[in-house]
């Protein structure tokens, strides 16, 4: 299985707009951060997206990517499925509609806030919107079928609303969380790799900050740590090398295998 890192920004990217702080102006690539996205390719060759950023267009031709088989949806945050349009390319290449998975609450804000793309599609005009079929996951800690391989999913605290987090094999993605029900800390056991929201150094109101962040790790001990959805706050070059041995920070384009 591989993982691909499409974005690992937060929920306005960066560099910010109108931002003249030493991480917006940084020439280093890694400072330069989409809105926070995943691609998981199973060893099968079939493709997991996992949100649809605003940035999806450009995160997929910077990654080269031309083929989802399964759109997973953690929650209706503008940031995680603004990007919904943009999957009618994906249409286009498959030539086929696409499988749509989000608890309820997300579908029901997506059908409303996307109205169009949920109306009848006449193909005689081609893929001009994009098409899915869409199923609906449970808000706890649950097992589902998606593009042949099992996903766990499980439910995060993101403020005032919640989000998913998605288990594969001994793989985990956790964005958009502020806090954990004790069966999801359940569900995050035995990992290789964690893929983990850390959004700035200061607590905050809706994500994991850096201290937080750590404990979970240090709580959890997966083998292998990412940090994503980091904030301006966070410059690669020097939070990096102060991180402890097996937490790193994500950046735009990274490739992980896992076994």
């Amino acid at each position: 299985m591989k993982i691909t890192i499409l974005g690992c920004g937060p929920s306005a990217g960066v560099p910010l707009i109108g931002c003249e702080c030493s991480v917006c102006l940084s020439s280093t690539s890694k400072n330069k951060r989409t809105r926070a996205s995943i691609a998981i390719t199973t060893d099968a060759g079939k493709v997991i997206l996992v949100d649809a950023s605003p940035d999806l267009r450009q995160q997929a031709l910077a990654c080269g990517l031309r083929r989802v088989d399964a759109l997973i949806l953690t929650h209706a945050h503008a940031d995680h499925c603004h990007g919904l349009d943009d999957m009618r390319s994906f249409n286009y290449l498959a030539h086929d509609a696409i499988d749509l998975y989000a608890d309820t609450h997300t579908l029901d804000e997506v059908r409303e806030r996307f109205s169009y793309v949920f109306t009848p599609h006449d193909l005689r005009y081609g893929w001009y919107k994009p098409q899915f079929h869409c199923h609906n996951l449970p808000d706890h800690v649950a097992m589902t079928s998606i593009a042949d391989v099992h996903v766990q999913t499980f439910m995060q605290h993101h403020g005032s609303v919640n989000s998913l987090g998605i288990r594969i094999g001994n793989f985990a993605y956790s964005t958009d969380v502020k806090s954990f029900p004790e069966a999801s800390f359940a569900a995050l056991e035995g990992l290789d790799l964690w893929i983990v929201d850390c959004l700035r150094l200061q607590e905050a109101p809706t994500h994991a900050h850096l201290d937080l962040t750590l404990a979970w790790i240090e709580r959890l001990k997966p083998k292998r740590a990412i940090l994503t959805h980091m904030g301006h706050e966070l410059d690669y070059d020097v939070l990096n090398a102060q991180l402890p041995k097996g937490v790193e920070m994500g950046y735009d384009g990274m490739v992980i295998e896992v076994l």
